[in-house]
């Protein structure tokens, strides 16, 4: 179904609202989400709208983020069941500040779900002049490397750079697919890709409701097992009890640095620049595919989509939502 990009927000604000979310809150969440449908990531846009809405018909009882700890330097937030969208939204919000006083920050939260592209927030952090990192875990998904069995989430981890000209982000999961997208597959009736997920007795599977009984592969084979683990090993770190039951204790892990603690902000976005475009004049294996830098993709994405004023998202996941807000409406 093709939606302008303002019926598809006002229908993402609906659903939020329908559900309990303050009008400021569901503007929050809803931008995120059709930020995702721009940049060319569908399974993490409306189709992780109705993913929301189906969880808080059995989630927790919501209770307001809270500050557990803080420092001049820190912050450890209780999350208090909300969805990420909020709560990571609030540890960036602190952390920029904490930064701009003290020029390093580094925020944890716990006892929330579903925080989205970090990406999102790290956008914002480049924006403000400084560098990066986020890592998020939660309840085991994901089988390690050699293994079959669920030990790790889909445990993304992100770095941002600010420049001179767009910032530099690199965003991935730790896992073969991301679990959002296995469960749009599932939704829609398509397969997933070979050596992609495990079923219950361990088998390979290419069927997405097989691997949502399963277990996910991990990427990136002993190197990117390594690296899921130590992003699992943060979300504690952050708070998250790594017993929690599933989409009710997931960690998330915010650092912010400015430049100007080792030098010259200027000069530092100036190399970041300039070092992008060695990496984008690198001879390429094929001419017709140039080296791009991570995150243009996804900013030119955007920006066609914004330009054509819409996007196309499946009749079943608007008939969903649709249907959902009636019936929440309804209650």
């Amino acid at each position: 179904m093709r939606m302008s990009i303002e019926e598809a927000r006002q229908l993402a604000r609906d659903s939020m609202a329908a559900y309990g979310h303050t009008a400021e809150e569901a503007h929050t969440i809803a931008d995120h989400l059709i930020d995702s449908e721009l940049r060319g990531l569908e399974y993490g846009g409306l189709a992780r709208c109705l993913s929301i809405v189906e969880h808080l018909r059995t989630a927790p009882a919501r209770r307001p983020i809270s500050v557990l700890r803080d420092s001049p330097a820190s912050a450890h937030l209780d999350g208090g069941y909300q969805v990420g969208y909020l709560v990571a939204q609030r540890a960036t919000d602190i952390a920029i500040e904490k930064a701009k006083q003290t020029g390093v920050a580094i925020v944890g939260a716990s006892k929330t779900w579903y925080t989205g592209m970090f990406s999102y927030y790290l956008e914002r952090v480049t924006q403000a002049g400084f560098v990066g990192m986020a890592a998020g875990s939660g309840a085991p998904l994901v089988a390690p490397h050699g293994g079959t069995q669920r030990r790790f989430s889909t445990n993304p981890i992100a770095f941002g750079f600010p420049s001179t000209n767009a910032p530099v982000i690199w965003d991935i999961g730790t896992s073969s697919i991301m679990m959002a997208d296995v469960v749009l597959k599932d939704r829609l009736g398509e397969r997933l890709q070979e050596g992609q997920a495990f079923d219950q007795d361990g088998g390979p599977t290419m069927d997405p409701a097989a691997a949502l009984r399963g277990a996910i592969a991990v990427w990136g084979g002993h190197k990117g097992s390594g690296l899921a683990m130590s992003v699992q090993l943060l979300g504690m770190l952050a708070g998250q009890d790594n017993a929690a039951p599933r989409l009710t204790d997931c960690g998330f892990l915010l650092l912010v640095v400015d430049p100007q603690l080792f030098g010259s902000t200027q000069e530092f976005c100036e190399q970041v620049s300039t070092f992008a475009a060695e990496l984008r004049a690198t001879r390429p294996v094929d001419p017709a595919q140039p080296v791009r830098v991570p995150f243009e993709r996804s900013i030119e994405i955007r920006r066609r989509r914004m330009d054509a004023g819409h996007i196309d998202v499946p009749d079943l996941v608007v008939q969903a939502l649709q249907k959902a807000i009636a019936k929440a409406d309804g209650a």
